[in-house]
């Protein structure tokens, strides 16, 4: 009695399984009717059926589900990474500030231009390197660091 009622489930799962095919694949047809016909015709009811019993057995959906929690912990990697850099880079403009002020406090009258441009040239290679973009003016980021802006 326990083999019939487990032939039973096994066609009634069987039952299942091929309702849910003729779904997927009725689906699946629906979405390529909205295609060019070009696309259309390279589409056969065979390659259909096969995708959508790839779609039946799951495993598509849990590479998915792999591929979206990868996803996910890189986004936030990076995004901590780009946090850091930023605070890193906060703390060495301040510092490259600090620096220069200092400079200009102790700069004796008559050399300060040659200190300035001097700083602005110091500026120049330093935003180069911080990955500033070339077309913005070194006075908007010297400005920037002196605290100007």
């Amino acid at each position: 009695m326990e083999r019939y009622a487990g032939a039973l489930e096994e066609v009634a799962d069987g039952a299942r399984q091929q309702e849910r095919h003729y779904q997927l694949l009725s689906a699946l047809q629906s979405l390529v009717k909205e295609l060019p016909s070009s696309f259309q015709q390279r589409l056969s009811y065979t390659t259909l059926s096969d995708l959508a019993l790839a779609l039946l057995d799951g495993t598509v959906f849990e590479i998915v589900q792999g591929l979206l929690e990868i996803q996910h912990l890189t986004e936030k990697s990076l995004y901590n990474q780009r946090l850091r850099l930023q605070n890193e880079h906060r703390v060495l403009r301040q510092a490259l500030r600090q620096k220069h002020q200092e400079a200009q406090q102790a700069c004796r009258p008559h050399n300060l231009p040659v200190l300035q441009a001097a700083q602005q040239q110091e500026l120049q290679v330093w935003g180069a390197q911080a990955g500033w973009p070339a077309q913005v003016s070194c006075g908007h980021h010297l400005a920037l660091l002196t605290g100007l802006s």
